[in-house]
């Protein structure tokens, strides 16, 4: 099953940063929050299934502009878009030519897109602790607030200086791991990038 997509794809918009050399995790994020306001990298998803089934492999670029606007373009190995524009969020898939569109409020909420899309203030919405070093990385754990966020957890790690992976156990036992690649942090940004039209003939579902 290719179409593992809404949350997965919501909650890989996380951090990228440049924060502050020989900081602990918990305050590079904060940092991150503070003094970014546009991202652009390239990303590889894994997802994998409670059964442990063949992991689901994908990869793209993620674009984003604080607060509320992001665009997740999965170009392998099939294409799907997603952009929110501050109000709502559209997920498209072209090969079924429908467009579902969610608020932006029910569609994040406490919900790990709020680590980048939101304000500063993570806290609001997330438990935060150290979580130690692993893999190479240095690791801090957000844990979502809100009880029907969908998410039980997500770690994210930093190399350095930079946040560059993040891993996803969401409510089902579904576990997804994303790696960052080519960052960009606080480029300059069109604003059409985070506008979407439906294109003709394309059935469009939700609000």
């Amino acid at each position: 099953m290719r179409r593992w997509l809404p949350r997965a794809l919501l909650a890989a918009l996380c951090a990228l940063a440049t924060p502050l050399a020989g900081a602990a995790a918990i305050d590079k994020l904060q940092h991150f929050l503070d003094s970014t306001r546009t991202v652009r990298a390239d990303f590889t998803q894994t997802v994998v299934a409670r059964n442990g089934r063949k992991p689901q492999v994908s990869s793209g670029v993620m674009i984003i502009s604080r607060p509320g606007k992001f665009r997740w373009q999965i170009d392998k190995p099939y294409a799907q878009l997603l952009v929110g524009d501050g109000e709502k969020i559209w997920i498209y898939d072209p090969d079924l030519r429908q467009v579902t569109v969610r608020k932006v409020g029910a569609a994040l909420g406490g919900t790990p897109a709020a680590l980048l899309a939101g304000d500063s203030r993570i806290e609001k919405d997330f438990s935060l602790r150290e979580a130690g070093e692993h893999d190479g990385l240095e690791w801090v754990e957000a844990i979502p607030k809100a009880p029907d966020s969908g998410f039980e957890k997500v770690r994210l790690g930093f190399a350095g200086n930079e946040l560059s992976a993040m891993v996803l156990l969401d409510s089902l036992g579904q576990t997804s791991s994303l790696s960052f690649a080519h960052i960009e942090r606080n480029p300059q940004l069109a604003p059409s990038l985070f506008r979407f039209t439906p294109p003709a003939n394309t059935d469009v579902l939700g609000e």
